[in-house]
């Protein structure tokens, strides 16, 4: 089996013994699979696996290889931080986007995403682990932004992302995910029909699998140590 395949293969089973643990079905939680810095080929190697939705983090990166690899089924998620005057090719090429944290951003999305296309799905960004380097928005601002994205028409919002800050225990990996969980309970019971929590990554999507992740974003453990960009 080619090494890509096997590992994917390898994530597949953690997700499958995590869910199992957690009384939960595999099947809830979706695999995406973080390409940044790998070429295009190792993209197509995944997909000839049965992977099919793929993140990145950078823009020109990403859309190069949506253009090249434009004859495959692909779907296509931006994860990264957004600059604003990014937003017209992000909205126009991507399935998807994790990182909306400001209501700005949000606006220039929708503003860009033409209307022969489905609307796109997204998700506001959280920092539940309070690092002043990470991205995203404080537990408690997430109300506000979901009612304004709410009310953009060629955006669908489906839920809340975080990437805390890396840590052994498992314990506290746990808590940082279920405040996003409990975040996004808090706006389901406020009326926003949400589905997603894309939390999780190589080193904890059993914690976050656990406390119900439905989207892990995996790497490294896919296709190894990321290559210079």
């Amino acid at each position: 089996m080619a090494p890509i395949a096997a590992n994917l293969q390898a994530v597949r089973e953690r997700i499958e013994r995590a869910a199992r643990s957690a009384g939960r079905q595999a099947d809830d939680v979706v695999l995406l699979a973080v390409g940044k810095t790998f070429p295009a080929e190792y993209i197509a190697q995944a997909h000839a696996a049965g992977q099919q939705a793929f993140g990145e983090n950078y823009v020109q990166e990403a859309v190069e290889k949506i253009t090249q690899l434009a004859g495959l089924p692909l779907e296509w998620h931006f994860i990264g931080p957004i600059q604003s005057n990014k937003t017209g090719p992000i909205a126009q090429h991507f399935h998807w986007v994790h990182s909306v944290e400001r209501e700005r951003v949000a606006q220039r999305l929708n503003a860009a995403r033409s209307d022969d296309l489905p609307a796109l799905n997204v998700c506001i960004q959280v920092n539940v682990s309070g690092e002043r380097s990470k991205s995203g928005i404080t537990p408690g601002e997430e109300t506000a932004l979901a009612d304004a994205i709410a009310r953009l028409p060629n955006l669908r919002l489906r839920g809340l992302m975080t990437i805390p800050e890396p840590t052994p225990d498992p314990a506290l990996q746990r808590r940082r995910f279920a405040r996003l969980r409990e975040l996004k309970e808090a706006l389901v019971a406020r009326g926003h029909p949400l589905d997603t929590l894309s939390m999780g990554m190589s080193d904890d999507l059993e914690a976050a699998v656990a406390e119900g992740a439905t989207l892990v974003r995996v790497g490294t453990a896919i296709f190894g140590r990321r290559q210079q960009s």
